[in-house]
């Protein structure tokens, strides 16, 4: 069966469904750049007290209380640790760049 001979039935579940996705995924990207935000500001914070890019500490917390939401919610906690080491490498790399120079990225 090719596309164009699906159900109109169908393809208006389809339609429906891909629309809420491509919600989720708008909301997500506007909440990735909202917590890069703050991360930012953490990062200047950081660099203007001399502390690391990294909180290790911190780090196992987050992916520990992650991992738990994600139970919760029938996500695979293996995907969301995932998702958040991610994440985390990208808040250290802008922190150890902020630190590197602190004018050269300015705070939101």
């Amino acid at each position: 069966m090719t596309t164009r001979n699906i159900d109109e039935g169908v393809r208006a579940e389809l339609d429906r469904l891909r629309g809420s996705i491509d919600n989720i995924d708008a909301a997500l990207v506007y909440m990735l750049a909202e917590r890069f935000k703050c991360t930012q500001q953490v990062g200047h914070l950081k660099a203007h007290h001399q502390l690391p890019a990294a909180d290790l500490a911190r780090e196992s917390r987050q992916i520990e209380r992650l991992r738990d939401l994600a139970e919760d919610a029938r996500l695979d906690p293996a995907f969301a640790e995932k998702l958040l080491n991610f994440i985390i490498a990208e808040v250290i790399r802008h922190h150890e760049t902020i630190a590197a120079n602190p004018d050269a990225v300015r705070k939101p």
